[in-house]
């Protein structure tokens, strides 16, 4: 980086705003959170406004300074962090932070894109309603981070992917303008709908820096069960049968293949399993409703009506709500033991409802019958198709060793989903880590319109290079 530019670049922040790459304090942002991927940087930029990045994005346009914006850093497909040689600079947005509207009339909260997701969430319950995203991660990640890579999460069964939670945008295009799309409106049909490109762009269009998204009434009751039934088949057909019973009141369904229970329990060691006996396949129930509704009684009445039909093998239904924690602490240990146990192979598959159980049979028999000694787990967000089928490689194998080989798995795991018309990307995205996938899975027609779109956008091609696309 030319010494003038990067002058420029300390100068249009304040003191603590600029760190160089050298400086101890940089290494948490050129390393994601699982430590699988190593980045590197000219310098970490932190703005505490939105003039401080059109500043920042003016001065690197000028320079051909490419960009890597970074909210919360917890993705798991590398795409807040750049590897290779440092060329890049990193523009952190967790100083750009403040709630900056909570409007009960509208049922609407205008954030900054650095608001952490819970203090959104927290936001909007002070005022009795719902922000429903709901991730591992919402303690530290990012609501910008979230919109870049449209987040998923627990509750897109009832309430959708973050694309649809999302009213309007503000965001900083490369060459420093404003382009702001925020108003409010929920129904607005003029023309193209720009935030729709942002959204899920994942840095390589421009930079979120305000985000505006629905509100929803807060549910008064919420009731949750987890679950032992005999096999992923029955669990989607136990979700045919809550889906149809509890229509849009229910919230999440999530499976938990067995296997996984020893890698929440790495992770806390206090963990137990409310069922009586082994299950195959564990299942996490919720649904909430207002006060006028007894979702206890319609909760026993569907888990009745599924015993009955042979679906479900026993179940415990959350008598507190520090019970239903407990349950969803074993969801959320199992991930944490997964990065304890250390480099793994890690997958975000989706297919249509009726592949599920056939695409997590299909995997583990690939894996069973080709890899002595690796060991799959599945669990995920069945509700909406998405499963996270992942391979623990035997505990011999260094990291480098499962980096080398885990590309030769994921290629016979893609296959199965691409046959069952599937995608390799659920909620994760793309990222660095998913790019070579992303590109050979589309058509000539479509990578046209894709380079098309980044051309419009960023023609310099400074936007997160390496991410989505070659650069």
């Amino acid at each position: 980086m030319p010494t003038a530019a990067l002058e420029a670049l300390r100068a249009a922040l304040d003191a603590t705003g600029f760190i160089d790459a050298s400086a101890p304090e940089a290494k948490r942002y050129l390393h994601d959170w699982t430590g699988d991927y190593l980045g590197a940087a000219l310098a970490v930029l932190r703005p505490r406004s939105v003039e401080q990045v059109q500043a920042l994005m003016r001065i690197c346009a000028e320079h051909r300074i490419p960009i890597v914006p970074q909210g919360g850093n917890t993705g798991l497909v590398a795409g807040a962090v750049a590897g290779g040689p440092p060329s890049v600079v990193i523009v952190s947005l967790e100083r750009l932070n403040r709630i900056r509207e909570v409007d009960a009339a509208n049922f609407t909260l205008r954030a900054d894109a650095g608001a952490v997701l819970q203090t959104l969430k927290d936001a909007a319950e002070s005022e009795d309603m719902l922000f429903p995203l709901a991730l591992g991660a919402q303690g530290s990640c990012q609501i910008g981070g979230n919109v870049a890579t449209n987040a998923g999460g627990i509750n897109v069964l009832r309430y959708g992917m973050t694309r649809d939670l999302v009213l309007g945008l503000e965001a900083v295009l490369p060459d420093g303008n404003l382009w702001q799309g925020m108003t409010g409106l929920r129904k607005d049909n003029r023309g193209y709908d720009l935030k729709q490109l942002l959204i899920g762009s994942e840095g390589s269009l421009g930079i979120v820096t305000g985000v505006e998204v629905k509100l929803f009434p807060r549910p008064a009751n919420v009731e949750t069960a987890y679950l032992g039934v005999g096999s992923f088949a029955d669990a989607m057909a136990l979700f045919g049968m809550a889906r149809r019973v509890c229509s849009d009141l229910l919230t999440a369904f999530e499976v938990i293949g067995s296997e996984c229970i020893a890698l929440a329990t790495l992770s806390n060691p206090e963990t137990r399993v409310p069922l009586g006996g082994e299950w195959p396949v564990h299942v996490l129930m919720e649904l909430g409703c207002s006060s006028a509704i007894d979702g206890r009684a319609l909760l026993e009445a569907l888990l009745a009506e599924a015993f009955e039909a042979g679906l479900l093998g026993d179940g415990t239904i959350a008598q507190s709500r520090a019970q239903a924690r407990a349950f969803w602490a074993i969801r959320e240990d199992l991930v944490e033991g997964q990065a304890k146990r250390g480099r793994h192979v890690r997958t975000d598959l989706s297919v249509r409802l009726s592949e599920v159980a056939r695409m997590i049979e299909e995997a583990r028999s690939y894996v069973l019958s080709n890899w002595l000694g690796w060991e799959p787990i599945a669990y995920g967000h069945a509700g909406d198709g998405n499963i996270h089928f992942n391979v623990m490689p035997p505990l011999a194998l260094s990291a480098e060793e499962v980096r080398d080989r885990g590309g030769d798995l994921l290629d016979g795991l893609y296959g199965i989903v691409r046959g069952l018309g599937g995608s390799f990307s659920a909620e994760h995205g793309v990222g660095r880590s998913r790019r070579a996938v992303y590109w050979e899975w589309l058509t000539p027609e479509q990578r046209k319109a894709v380079a098309a779109i980044k051309a419009a956008f960023d023609p310099m091609g400074i936007m997160n290079p390496g991410c989505l696309l070659s650069g």
